[in-house]
């Protein structure tokens, strides 16, 4: 549990007073980008890590605070749990503006915290789509309250209908991190490339969901046995594969930066292993489902790293199980956990998708694609470390280090993002790998309660989010 020593309430969001130097002490400090895994103190002040690492260190810096008048809140932590840098998300979709039923900037933000997520890159495909620079401000302004960071992802196209460039350069002057049509991968093999040579002026990656249409049809899950046998339209995995072979034709002829949203095939990731063997500017996600879950969990058989028993009743054609791509074979699970491994993929986006009640409960072929991953995607990885052996070192860097590689967060943000060195952002998660979480979507803080983790316990939990500084969620 945690001690609190000198307690002070966290500013308001918004609120004038700023908080108070906060140090979390007795910990152990997990920072990839520091190559830190051990013992080890935060200090952050006026929102910014000021000393991290070493305790005598750090101790030493708090040392001046209270002759400055100003003595740090200090939060004493228990043994085996872990201080690490805020988790980045490189895709979520809030739905704000213009679906506000699904999920609003606030209470995804709120749902972020409460996973340990302080910044969060969101997707356009809202309504009006995120094409323009006053939509661009207009989310930057609404967010700055939030309890995460959101950094706008734009549009490629505009209304993402594939037909015209967004004006590419200008929304990234806006505060556009990247290029997005994602939900309406760009079909046009003449627009990609044209998107890939302005992201070299606009010094922004091209994000493109990888899906043939053509090919992919109507289908609702993977294609393969367990469809047939459950009777539903497959989703063949040549549908994702054949679109992403073809960005990164584009990529090599261009030389432009592409990011690869949501991997979910075996067959991708040696396509991405090529691609950055040839030396092409290339990275690449995969989401906490892609790498936890498997097609049978559409059967209510759950197979996989979080399975070993059979779903409850009523689990069978669960539509919290369909998402775009679907939920691919263990074999693929395996190789992507891989590819984890080795750096091949490079971070891991939760793909936060909330839906409204009725948009899920219904027929699974007609039920909408996505899953609210935010609150649960922390505690459900540490399943690679518990059973996979996974180090939590690997597993943290591809949710705060690497990914903010991907989209260069510092320079998008003024200060180092992923890490806490001294003079990055003050942004921290406290979790206990231990601790057990049953998952209650009912509870969820997001509007979206569509999980497939529904009823079941995890082995981890966040106990502690502080956002530049704030304390934005604490247990």
């Amino acid at each position: 549990m945690l001690e609190l020593l000198s307690p002070v309430p966290a500013s308001p969001p918004g609120g004038a007073p700023a908080s108070p130097p906060l140090w979390l002490r007795g910990g152990r400090l997990i920072d990839p980008a520091q190559s830190w895994d051990g013992p080890g103190d935060v200090l952050v002040v006026d929102g910014v890590v000021l000393a991290s690492g070493a305790p005598s260190a750090v101790t030493q810096a708090a040392a001046a605070l209270p002759a400055q008048g100003r003595a740090p809140r200090v939060i004493e932590l228990a043994a085996g749990q872990v201080v690490a840098p805020g988790l980045c998300d490189l895709h979520v979709h809030l739905r704000e503006p213009g679906m506000e039923a699904r999920e609003t900037i606030h209470t995804g933000a709120q749902a972020a915290a409460r996973g340990g997520f302080t910044t969060l890159c969101c997707m356009p495909n809202t309504q009006p789509v995120l094409d323009s620079r006053g939509v661009i401000e207009w989310v930057r302004q609404i967010a700055e309250p939030a309890c995460a960071r959101v950094l706008p992802i734009a549009a490629i196209t505009r209304e993402q209908k594939g037909e015209l460039l967004t004006e590419m350069v200008e929304l990234a002057a806006a505060g556009a991190v990247a290029f997005s049509d994602d939900g309406k991968p760009v079909r046009s093999s003449a627009m990609m490339r044209h998107a890939l040579s302005y992201s070299l002026i606009a010094g922004r990656p091209v994000v493109n969901h990888c899906e043939d249409v053509e090919l992919v049809g109507r289908g609702v899950m993977n294609a393969g046995e367990v469809s047939t046998r459950l009777g539903l339209r497959g989703w063949p995995v040549s549908g994702e594969t054949i679109m992403l072979a073809r960005d990164l034709e584009l990529c090599r002829i261009t030389g432009g930066r592409y990011h690869a949203a949501h991997l979910s095939a075996a067959g991708s990731v040696e396509l991405i292993r090529r691609a950055k063997d040839a030396g092409l500017p290339v990275t690449a996600e995969v989401t906490p489902h892609h790498l936890l879950l498997t097609e049978s969990w559409v059967a209510g058989e759950r197979e996989g790293i979080l399975g070993g028993a059979a779903a409850p009743p009523g689990h069978r054609y669960d539509t919290a199980t369909k998402v775009n791509p679907p939920l691919r074979t263990l074999a693929d699970t395996q190789t992507l956990v891989a590819a984890l491994r080795d750096g091949t993929i490079d971070a891991i986006a939760t793909d936060h998708a909330p839906h409204s009640e009725v948009e899920k409960c219904c027929s699974y072929d007609e039920a909408a694609f996505g899953i609210s991953g935010l609150e649960t995607a922390l505690p459900a990885l540490l399943a690679l470390h518990h059973h996979h052996g996974l180090p939590l070192s690997t597993l943290l860097a591809a949710l705060t280090a690497r990914p903010a590689q991907c989209f260069a967060l510092a320079a998008r943000v003024g200060r180092p993002v992923g890490t806490l060195a001294p003079g990055a952002v003050g942004d921290v998660v406290v979790f206990d790998p231990d601790r057990p979480l049953l998952v209650q979507p009912a509870r969820f803080v997001s509007k979206g309660q569509n999980s497939p983790l529904a009823d079941l316990t995890l082995r981890g939990r966040v106990l502690l989010t502080v956002y530049g500084g704030r304390v934005v969620h604490e247990e």
